[in-house]
């Protein structure tokens, strides 16, 4: 091939890989406490792994990909929000109320990052990063948490895989409350008090029926301005046991699988991690707006999840 058109297919080739990245739908904004998650070149969320009042990390300000907000304002905005929960319900969040005796829920305890062990990235399904947190209580470290999340679009939404695996030099243990697992609180016109609607993969719908039960899914939706929104909470199912839903109409969800007395009153749960071996927990949180079908919607989280493993 002469020198000229291979020197032209070499430039083509790079203005094509140059465009790609330019056009990938997920891009990040990176600084020392925060990570800001765009989608199609506006607002989807920011990570925040750092902050002086929630002392463990969260997705705030998550969007719809209408351009939306989902997630109820962080800080509450009095007048327009329910203000409970501020400094424990921001946005979407892992926590546990128990671990090893120690309270992270309620920022009794402070979960601190160490570092980035990917930085955040386009990638070819959309973007990711994965940072090492470290739990410590009483200035002893509990256990570290290797985490990773990735955004992915779907065909009805923005998909948000949420991926940690748990690991110590000693045993450390979960115990059995129902603030533990991964939580979400809604933007207030979505609760179900306000008129959103809760309802499980089972067609239990609303507080006393979805609460304390175990379920592939549980969905939080609702209207703003005449606009259909809402968050599909997916655990995985390949964790270590079904996640029971701690659901409450003010507009919280959580997928917690070890509560077992706390919404059974059956046989206390403690889940031990020995040393050197490992716990995984990992979860979908679909974010979607106009019509859905939840029951494809799932199977394609699902999916998504699988292709993970």
């Amino acid at each position: 091939m002469p020198v000229r058109t291979t020197t032209l297919v070499l430039l083509n080739v790079f203005a094509a890989l140059s465009a790609a990245r330019a056009e990938a739908p997920v891009s990040f904004k990176h600084d020392d406490s925060r990570v800001q998650i765009d989608v199609d070149g506006r607002s989807f969320a920011t990570y925040v792994y750092r902050d002086p009042d929630i002392l463990r990390p969260y997705l705030t300000h998550v969007h719809a990909p209408s351009g939306t907000q989902v997630t109820r304002n962080h800080p509450p905005v009095p007048g327009r929000d329910a203000v409970d929960h501020d400094t424990m319900h921001p946005g979407i969040w892992l926590a546990f109320g128990d671990l090893s005796g120690a309270d992270f829920w309620r920022n009794k305890a402070r979960v601190e990052h160490i570092e980035f062990v990917e930085t955040p990235v386009a990638d070819d399904e959309g973007g990711h990063f994965a940072v090492r947190n470290r739990y410590v209580a009483d200035g002893a470290t509990m256990c570290e948490e290797l985490c990773r999340i990735a955004v992915r679009k779907l065909p009805a939404g923005t998909l948000i895989l949420w991926d940690s695996t748990f690991t110590g030099p000693r045993e450390f243990a979960f115990g059995d409350q129902e603030e533990m697992g991964l939580g979400v609180r809604v933007a207030t016109p979505l609760a179900a008090k306000n008129g959103g609607r809760l309802t499980n993969a089972d067609g239990l719908v609303g507080e006393d029926q979805v609460w304390g039960k175990q379920a592939a899914w549980c969905d939080y939706s609702g209207t703003i301005n005449g606009e259909a929104l809402g968050v599909l909470l997916v655990p995985d199912p390949q964790n270590f046991r079904r996640a029971w839903f701690h659901a409450r109409d003010y507009g919280f969800v959580a997928a917690n699988p070890f509560g077992r007395n706390a919404f059974t009153r059956g046989e206390k749960s403690r889940v031990s991690v020995e040393p050197e071996k490992s716990l995984r927990l990992r979860f979908g949180v679909l974010v979607h707006s106009g019509p859905i079908d939840l029951q494809s919607a799932y199977h394609d989280v699902a999916a998504a999840l699988a292709g993970g493993q």
